[in-house]
């Protein structure tokens, strides 16, 4: 089973990076292979989004609840992704933002899950690590385009 791990502290404030994760229905206009993104259920702060992933002719639709936990900055804030249906056999994504000075703050990123089909879970562990650094430099770049 795949996992990535990544704390990084970048030059913009927890708010900000909430808000540019929390956005999920923009990931297509950034996020690499992402086809579609359409929230369908809002909770208070939890919604239900389902995503279209593809490379070529591989596609795949993943249903998520996603719980935005917008507390208190000096103590950050957090999105949890729980996976609810599609392709894998399960997923844990989470990210956090914590204050790092008045201009900064600290990403940790973590997701870990599994294709059920083997096939797919063999080829995404050879390209796990290229696909997830590709992805956390998209939200890096996306920051940089809407924050400066």
């Amino acid at each position: 089973m795949p996992t990535h791990a990544e704390v990084k502290t970048l030059p913009y404030t927890p708010e900000q990076m909430f808000d540019l994760v929390a956005d999920v229905e923009k990931y297509p206009e950034f996020l690499p292979w992402c086809q579609s993104a359409k929230i369908w259920k809002r909770e208070g702060n939890v919604l239900h989004a389902d995503l279209v992933i593809g490379y070529k002719l591989f596609q795949e639709r993943f249903t998520s609840k996603v719980t935005l936990t917008r507390a208190q900055f000096d103590q950050g804030g957090h999105i949890h992704v729980e996976y609810l249906k599609g392709p894998l056999k399960h997923l844990s994504n989470h990210w956090r933002f914590l204050p790092s000075n008045p201009k900064a703050c600290c990403v940790d990123f973590f997701v870990d899950f599994e294709f059920r089909n083997p096939v797919f879970q063999k080829l995404m562990g050879v390209f796990f690590n290229e696909i997830v650094r590709r992805m956390v430099s998209s939200f890096e770049a996306r920051a940089r385009q809407l924050y400066g």
